[in-house]
């Protein structure tokens, strides 16, 4: 007799629902069975037919190797052209299910699989062609069931392949060859040369080369691509369409070629054009100029791309495409990798998406897998964020642009970041001058023996019965026309002038940034306005209402007063603000509130949206605790949108630390290697409070050693009025410049670190502030910078210092030299100069303005701060307060 013989339905649904809450409670059989229904293996049976218990085991293991065939079966995937394929895996034999041989042609039951009902036999067939074959696919991490279903439903069926026309396969093969030909004629007519060769990875022009026409179809129009060094040239020139010999100018003499301020390597080097497709369909490719910090480009791409994005509406995540190509050794191995990915899902960083294909040739320079990561996979980072990864066999173009294609699908459909790993390999050594067979000699045996990739794709296409001739004649139409550039770039060398853009000269007088009393008072009002029924922290509340009183008053604005105000004057002339950092809305220090909580209901309000005019937006995030990827997003967005503000502010100063890649190697040196100009502000609170090394300085001597050729602006505004002022002249001056802000940390409450409104509503920005006393009365004056002013006035104040002058620079760079001399050509003859600093003696702005000092006084200024030191500052609070009243008293004491 069968289990259902006899047996109700009420009382089959009662034991299910017994099984669900107290399985033990059941009989095994029972078990067994709800168990192989609960995977879908078992339907009940026809009226009459029996369903013993071995039935009801076998279809639940059915069902059991099916899943387990969609979670690893990427293990035996055949990727890895350098090795020999894995047949067989222990997890995946059958007997690891209870099945055995007899079992291969009995039909079972499936569910969610591509049929019905099939035999094992066939199911097994499916699942090795799918998950075993040239793409192995991790996709099984994924938390949604309805991702993975659409994966599963668009592989299965096919097998994981796609279906190319004889046209598609003589591009591919077409594609193959430019990218064969390109490197093997730089080989051979400039040898010698580095320019980090494709070769081995040639299936990613092919590739890029799809992926830009299925761009198109999905309503995508604008690309934005961030790679590495290695195949840049290529892809610039096979993808991109960059003529030939523009390319090949460069290794004929790049100063020749045209240069922007330093310039850089060709290699490095960005790149945009538009691109009209079959159809008239258009797209916009952009390549990200990068440096060689290989994945900093990660977060500098999302950035431009949001901007972008952004500009669109709506529609924006949809049309433009952030797609990152990766080193296997640098993906896994490279922080800012981890950090990028974190922010995909970020309301304030998403980009609907990002398409990240690894190019995987098995060697980081010449460091193998074993040495260089802890993982399987190079890409298992990338399940952090629950990305599926495609692995795939980088000999096997089909497949790789199978791959692609249903990646770029996954990512227009669930707006989400996807992996193709392409498991290729490098043809030769790290540049074309390093000598692999010295570390990697059975490696690169194995290597030169494999033909090139478009001589195993051609073979197979005349297998097929395509025409010798016509893929013949496809090389040689690419070899004439790369011939014909070449000759080109060498004739046309020498007429082309060397050039460099014209040395910016700051103009004497800044940029109006004044704003109407009547204008400031309006915007006042409606930032101290709290909506009706809205129950904000009475703190907050009393804050706002303060602000307001000093506003109607025209005395006592403090910074975060003039802050809001210089932020509601540009957002009500149409200006938009973004604003990131770890704990922005509120402010470190709690003197923002950008936007301030109900007490009651947790939601949250923009205080600024109602002052901003049409078009114009505040938008402010609180980041991840990550400051190397936020700060290069930041950078990037303010490529991307110079008519706005931009603004990063780190917790600390000292953090600016973790983005120094970014500092270094693109906001200081963008332009000047890129011509890429950048009006993005850095916030960084700077001061010693006596908080230790950490909370201490923003290193502004770092800053100021990165200063040249006018590339930056920094500034130590020490007036509220003075931060109002610069941060309008950012947006209202005629040239694009970072601007790095040395912001206070106890000035914030500071009761003389005060301004008027009338401050606001004339004047500007000045770079020196002088000391209002009569000159004919000082006998010695104290230049300074920053906080440590109001150290020293708060002495003079009580009386001490009398005959002492102080005078600010609030501008270290571009330094301000006649209107420093300007200044301090006040004083009499006789007059003692001093240079007081709270940092140490090798830190701060000493060592920059020494010598600018002596050359304007005619001697070395004498110098008062704390001396040299390793670490910025003493961990002691109370050593840091004692050092900090030496520096005032023998600062005041007369030389």
């Amino acid at each position: 007799m069968g289990m259902l013989d006899n047996v109700s339905p009420a009382w089959i649904e009662h034991q299910y629902r017994l099984w669900k809450s107290a399985p033990d409670s059941v009989p095994e059989d029972w078990r067994l069975f709800f168990a192989g229904f609960e995977f879908g293996a078992v339907t009940p049976a026809p009226e009459g037919a029996p369903l013993t218990r071995d039935d009801a085991l076998k279809h639940s293991a059915v069902q059991s190797l099916i899943y387990r065939y969609r979670d690893i079966g990427h293990l035996l995937a055949c990727t890895d052209p350098l090795s020999p394929c894995i047949l067989e895996h222990p997890l995946l034999s059958l007997s690891a299910f209870g099945l055995d041989n007899e079992d291969v042609e009995k039909t079972f039951h499936t569910r969610r699989f591509f049929k019905q009902s099939a035999t094992l036999k066939e199911i097994v067939q499916v699942l090795r062609t799918t998950y075993c074959g040239s793409i192995g696919v991790e996709f099984m991490h994924i938390q949604d069931p309805d991702e993975r279903q659409w994966l599963i439903d668009r592989m299965e069926p096919v097998g994981n392949r796609s279906v190319f026309t004889p046209e598609q396969r003589l591009r591919i093969l077409n594609k193959l060859k430019q990218a064969a030909i390109f490197e093997r004629t730089i080989h051979k007519r400039y040898p010698g040369q580095t320019r980090f060769s494709l070769e081995g990875g040639d299936v990613l022009i092919p590739m890029l080369d799809h992926l830009v026409y299925s761009c198109t179809t999905l309503g995508i129009t604008d690309m934005v691509v961030g790679m590495a060094h290695r195949g840049r040239l290529n892809v610039l020139a096979n993808v991109f369409n960059m003529h030939y010999e523009t390319i090949f100018a460069q290794f004929v003499d790049n100063r020749e070629f045209g240069i922007v301020g330093e310039g850089d390597v060709k290699y490095h080097i960005g790149y945009a054009t538009e691109l009209t497709l079959p159809g008239e369909k258009k797209i916009h490719l952009t390549l990200a100029s990068n440096p060689s910090h290989l994945e900093a480009i990660n977060p500098v791409v999302e950035g431009k791309c949001r901007a972008r994005q952004e500009r669109l509406g709506e529609s924006g995540g949809k049309r433009v495409l952030p797609l990152l190509i990766h080193g296997d050794a640098a993906f896994a191995g490279q922080g800012v990798v981890a950090e990028t990915l974190n922010l995909s899902e970020l309301a304030g960083y998403t980009t609907g998406g990002t398409l990240h294909i690894v190019l995987n040739n098995q060697i980081g320079f010449t460091t193998l897998p074993a040495d260089a990561r802890s993982s399987i996979y190079a890409t298992d980072v990338a399940r952090m964020v629950r990305a599926p990864v495609f692995h795939v066999y980088g000999d096997d173009p089909e497949a790789v642009l199978h791959a692609a294609e249903l990646a770029l699908a996954y990512r227009d459909r669930y707006g989400k970041d996807v992996v193709v790993e392409v498991i290729c390999y490098r043809r030769h050594g790290h540049n074309e001058g390093d000598e692999p067979y010295f570390t990697q000699p059975v490696m690169y045996e194995q290597i030169k023996a494999r033909p090139p990739l478009h001589a195993i794709y051609e073979a197979e296409l005349l297998e097929e019965g395509y025409d010798e001739e016509d893929l013949k004649g496809m090389e040689s139409e690419i070899n004439e026309c790369i011939s014909l550039s070449v000759e080109k770039a060498s004739g046309a060398a020498d007429e082309r002038p060397s050039w460099k853009r014209d040395r910016l000269v700051y103009p004497k007088t800044p940029a109006a940034s004044s704003v109407p009393r009547e204008t400031l008072s309006r915007i006042a009002q409606s930032l101290s306005t709290i909506p009706e029924r809205f129950s904000p922290h009475p703190k907050v509340a009393a804050l706002l209402q303060k602000r307001l009183e000093v506003v109607e008053r025209g005395e006592g604005l403090d910074w975060g007063t003039a802050e809001s105000l210089a932020f509601g004057t540009l957002l009500g002339e149409g200006i938009s603000i973004r604003l990131s950092g770890q704990d922005v809305r509120r402010g470190t220090f709690s003197h923002r509130h950008a936007t301030i909580f109900d007490q009651k209901s947790g939601v949250a309000f923009n205080r600024f949206e109602r002052v901003a005019a049409q078009g114009a937006a505040f938008r402010a995030y609180d980041s991840a605790l990550a400051e190397f990827a936020v700060l290069g997003f930041e950078y990037g967005y303010s490529l991307e949108s110079p008519e706005g503000l931009t603004i990063w502010e780190a917790q600390y100063g000292d953090f600016a630390n973790g983005a120094q890649v970014v500092i270094d190697q693109f906001i200081a040196s963008g332009e000047a290697k890129w011509e890429q100009p950048s009006n993005l502000v850095l916030m960084l609170p700077h001061g010693y409070e006596g908080q230790g090394a950490e909370h201490s300085s923003a290193r502004i001597e770092r800053f100021l050693s990165l200063s040249a050729s006018d590339n930056v602006q920094l500034v130590t505004p020490t007036t509220p009025a003075q931060l109002f002022h610069v941060l309008r002249k950012q947006m209202k001056q005629s040239f694009l410049k970072p601007l790095v802000l040395f912001t206070p940390k106890s000035l914030l409450r500071n009761p003389l670190c005060v301004s008027s409104l009338d401050e606001l509503a004339s004047g500007s920005f000045q770079s020196i502030l002088a000391d209002p006393a009569d000159p004919s009365t000082i006998d010695s004056v104290l230049v300074c910078s920053g906080k440590i002013y109001y150290d020293l006035l708060e002495q003079k104040v009580q009386g001490k210092g009398e005959g002492t002058a102080l005078v600010r620079i609030e501008q270290l760079y571009p330094y301000p030299d006649e209107a420093l001399r300007e200044v301090l050509g006040r004083y009499h003859r006789g007059t003692a100069f001093t240079w007081v600093q709270e940092e140490p003696r090798n830190m701060g702005a000493w060592n920059f303005l020494r010598n600018i000092l002596a050359d304007i006084l005619g001697s070395t200024p004498r110098y008062v701060g704390r001396p040299e030191t390793a670490a910025p500052a003493s961990g002691s609070h109370r050593m840091d307060r004692l050092e900090q009243g030496r520096i005032v008293a023998e600062a005041l004491q007369k030389p």
